[in-house]
C-alpha cells in the first residue's frame, strides 16, 4: 500500500543495513535479514506492570544497564534478530552447539553443494599451542610450510570435488555423494535468535579464546546488534565483554588491597605475595586468570564497515558458479 507506515518499533541504523551482505573469511557472509524490537521493546517488557509513556533516552539507558548488571534477562528475550549466514562447516559445527536459536540450513540432500572451500591466510596458519589443547600458538608457520599445507589442502579438495561431481553427474544420491566433502566446505543457514541468547553467543564467540574464524562472524554480528539495540550493546560491552566475574577468593584478595569508605574507595598500603594469594585458595591457574582480569584492556568497537557490504546477488552468483554443472545430455 502506497504511503504505508509501520507501527512496529524500528531502528533507523538497522533499517539501513537490512538485506546487505557483509563478507566474512574468503567466501562467507553475514546478513541481517530481519529483526523484531529495539531497546525500547526491552523497556516496555520490563515495565509491563507499570505501563509506559514517552521516556527520556537516559532513563531507558539506566534501566537497560540495571537489567544487564543484575542479570534480569527476561525482557531481552522480547527482541529477536534473524541472520542469513554462510560459513565453513567446521565453523557451523561450533556454532550449532548454541542450541538456543531457530536454524534452517542449506540441504546437501536436496541441493548440489557449491565447491567453495575455506583456506586460512598465511597469518592465520599457525602451529599448535602448547598451553591450550584446542587453540593455535600465535606463531605462524614458515612460508615453505604454508606452501606445502596449501598444496595438500588443494590436493584433498580437488579429489573430493572431483568425486562429488562424478557421483552427482552419474545420479548417485546427493545425500551419499556429499559424505566425503571436507569440513572446509561452505554451508549456509538462516539463524533466528532472541537477544538474550544472542548476547550469550556473542560473549563467547568474540572472546579472544574462541577460534579466530568464528570470532570473525561474531564481530560482524555484534556490529549489527549495535544498530538494532545500541543501549543494550553498550551495556553488553561494559558488563560482559570488558567486565569479569569474581570468585570468592578473588574478591577476598581485592578486599585486602582496597577498603571502602563512606565517600568511596581507598587503597591500603599493602601488597600480596603469591604465597598469600595461595592461602586464600587461589591456584596458580586461578591467580593467572585473576591477573588477566585486572590487566588493562581496550574497549572493542564492532562498528560495521559499510563500504564492504555486498548485494545479495553478489553471493548468489558466486555460489551458483561454484555448483557442479551436471550434463544431462543423453549419450
Amino acid at each position: 500500500m502506497s504511503g504505508f507506515e509501520t507501527k512496529r518499533p524500528t531502528a533507523p541504523e538497522a533499517e539501513a543495513i537490512l538485506g546487505e551482505y557483509f563478507p566474512v573469511l574468503d567466501h562467507g557472509f553475514v546478513s541481517l535479514v530481519d529483526y523484531m524490537g529495539t531497546d525500547e521493546s526491552i523497556e516496555h517488557a520490563a515495565r509491563v506492570s507499570y505501563g509506559y509513556g514517552t521516556r527520556k533516552r537516559n532513563l531507558t539507558r539506566g534501566l537497560i544497564r540495571y537489567l544487564r548488571r543484575h542479570l534480569h534477562t527476561t525482557p531481552t528475550e522480547m527482541v529477536e534478530l534473524k541472520f542469513h549466514c554462510c560459513m565453513p562447516m567446521f565453523v557451523a559445527r561450533q556454532w550449532i552447539r548454541h542450541r538456543t536459536a531457530n536454524v534452517n540450513e542449506y540441504s546437501g540432500r536436496y541441493s548440489l553443494m557449491p565447491m567453495l572451500f575455506y583456506t586460512p591466510s598465511e597469518e592465520q596458519l599457525q602451529t599448535q599451542s602448547k598451553k591450550n589443547n584446542q587453540g593455535r600458538s600465535g606463531n605462524t608457520v614458515t612460508p615453505e610450510q604454508y606452501a606445502e599445507v596449501k598444496r595438500r589442502f588443494d590436493e584433498i579438495r580437488s579429489a573430493s570435488a572431483s568425486a562429488y561431481e562424478w557421483m552427482t553427474e552419474n545420479e548417485i544420491a546427493r545425500e551419499l555423494a556429499r559424505i566425503d566433502l571436507p569440513l572446509s566446505t561452505y554451508t549456509q543457514w538462516y539463524w533466528k535468535i532472541d537477544l538474550h541468547n544472542l548476547l550469550h553467543f556473542l560473549t563467547l564467540r568474540v572472546d579472544p579464546h574462541a577460534q579466530w574464524e568464528i570470532q570473525e562472524y561474531g564481530r560482524v554480528m555484534a556490529g549489527m546488534l549495535k544498530r538494532v539495540a545500541p543501549l543494550t550493546y553498550e551495556a553488553w560491552i561494559d558488563y560482559d565483554v570488558c567486565g569479569a566475574r569474581m570468585s570468592r577468593m578473588e574478591l577476598a584478595s581485592l578486599q585486602k588491597l582496597v577498603q571502602t569508605k563512606d565517600d568511596g574507595l581507598a587503597g591500603r598500603d599493602a601488597s600480596l605475595s603469591n604465597d598469600e594469594l595461595a592461602e586464600l585458595g587461589l591456584s596458580k591457574r586461578e591467580l593467572a586468570e585473576l591477573l588477566g582480569k585486572l590487566a588493562p584492556r581496550g574497549v572493542p568497537d564492532f562498528e560495521l564497515d559499510l563500504s564492504t557490504a555486498k548485494p545479495a546477488t553478489f553471493f548468489q552468483e558466486t555460489f551458483a558458479d561454484a555448483v557442479p554443472k551436471i550434463d544431462k545430455t543423453p549419450e
